[in-house]
């Protein structure tokens, strides 16, 4: 799954939770630097524009974490979901009105200055088919499944195991239990899948079970994007 930098996965999560009032805006700003360093959405720096946004009527923040052929969480217009699908990751802020799309990418200002720019985009309306908490936890159940069965009889280099301390997979205060669970979960497989696809598996062993790691795949992003809106969900039941 792309991309490493979990910039949004962070703001969606950290975002809900300043919105829910689980916690301070500094506090929530804070961690979606250290996930990417220093931040500006457009040109304004990261507090300043969610504060603007809350006083535009931001409601909550949204989750995207496309592949080519599965947008997920995407729903237009063309320009936006071919910059999120770039980088493989979008944060969605839903307002009364509107919505915006935020694709993060480098900021480069000087030779010492590295941080994240949010490139700003129209949204279309919020999808409503991804799944639920509980649904995504099911599904990624079954791809784990699927996986561990096709991959068992892979002769294929041995791999340390992704040690687990990479940032990233950590939701804020206010998410339930089985978010946390879910989420953690998700992340260390995407840690897994990216071993398997960058040096755990020859090409031929990868194209003989590229099905079970596509599914893999699949089930691991949505399983995120799940996690990241269940802080909402009790509301939208």
């Amino acid at each position: 799954m792309r991309p490493e930098s979990p910039v949004c996965p962070s703001l969606v999560a950290w975002g809900n939770a300043w919105l829910a009032g689980h916690v301070g805006l500094d506090e929530a700003a804070d961690h979606v630097e250290a996930a990417g360093g220093p931040a500006v959405a457009g040109d304004v720096p990261l507090r300043k524009y969610l504060a603007n946004l809350r006083v535009g009527g931001l409601t909550e923040l949204r989750l995207a974490l496309p592949a080519p052929g599965d947008p997920l969480g995407l729903s237009g217009p063309a320009t936006f979901n071919s910059a999120a699908v770039d980088v493989g990751q979008a944060a969605i802020a839903v307002l009364g009105d509107r919505n915006v799309g935020l694709v993060p990418g480098p900021d480069r200002r000087g030779s010492s200055y590295v941080g994240v720019r949010l490139e700003l985009h129209d949204s279309g309306p919020v999808r409503h088919d991804l799944p639920s908490l509980a649904e995504a936890e099911r599904e990624l159940s079954d791809a784990i499944r699927s996986a561990t069965e096709a991959l068992t009889s892979v002769d294929g280099p041995v791999q340390a195991r992704p040690n687990g301390g990479g940032r990233g997979g950590e939701l804020a205060p206010g998410y339930p239990a089985r978010a946390h669970r879910v989420s953690a979960l998700a992340t260390r497989l995407a840690a897994v899948l990216r071993l398997t696809y960058e040096r755990g598996l020859t090409s031929g062993q990868i194209a003989a079970r590229d099905t079970a790691l596509r599914e893999l795949d699949r089930a691991v992003r949505r399983a995120l994007v799940a996690a990241h809106h269940a802080i909402f969900e009790p509301v939208r039941s």
